[in-house]
């Protein structure tokens, strides 16, 4: 089963893609740290950061309507706000607009996350072809699409690597607490 890709439309698709962003920043913090940094990325999922990331959604999207791609199930089974049997957000690909392609001298995919009971049926594979074409379109420093992996996600990182991304580099952080 494959769900229907379409441009995020932020008129109807807002509450349901930040209940997406919210799976997804909830399962980085779960499955690839321990919990300081579960607290970490729960801690910020406040009603704030949701207005200043849709707003910044909005901006992206703006620029290029491609920068989010949301896959969309007719069945009532993702994370979408709709009511039962209409469409629902089952997944998302976030592609910053080609104005932000200086950032790493190329095309970055922000964010890519597909709802787990879709996992496994190809939703996350066409995303990912979508976000590649966007990537095409962009006049880039660097012929390239880049996305940051954490490198405790066994299952991200297979798959980027069946789409033939290759390590290119490490990035590195540090906190401006002190």
């Amino acid at each position: 089963m494959t769900a229907d890709l379409r441009p995020y439309d932020p008129e109807t698709d807002a509450d349901a893609l930040y209940g997406l962003k919210t799976a997804f920043e909830r399962g980085l913090g779960e499955s690839t740290g321990g919990e300081a940094k579960a607290a970490a990325y729960e801690g910020k999922l406040t009603e704030e950061y949701r207005e200043r990331w849709l707003a910044w959604v909005d901006r992206c999207v703006a620029d290029d309507e491609r920068c989010v791609t949301v896959a969309v199930d007719g069945g009532g089974k993702g994370n979408g706000g709709g009511d039962a049997g209409d469409a629902d957000l089952v997944g998302y690909v976030f592609v910053l607009p080609e104005r932000l392609a200086m950032v790493w001298d190329a095309a970055v995919v922000n964010e890519i996350y597909v709802a787990p009971e879709h996992r496994g049926t190809g939703v996350a594979d066409d995303l990912m072809d979508a976000a590649v074409a966007l990537a095409g379109d962009q006049d880039l420093p660097l012929d390239r699409i880049v996305l940051d992996v954490d490198p405790k996600n066994e299952r991200a990182k297979a798959f980027y690597d069946r789409h033939g991304f290759e390590r290119w580099g490490e990035m590195v952080a540090r906190s401006l607490d002190g």
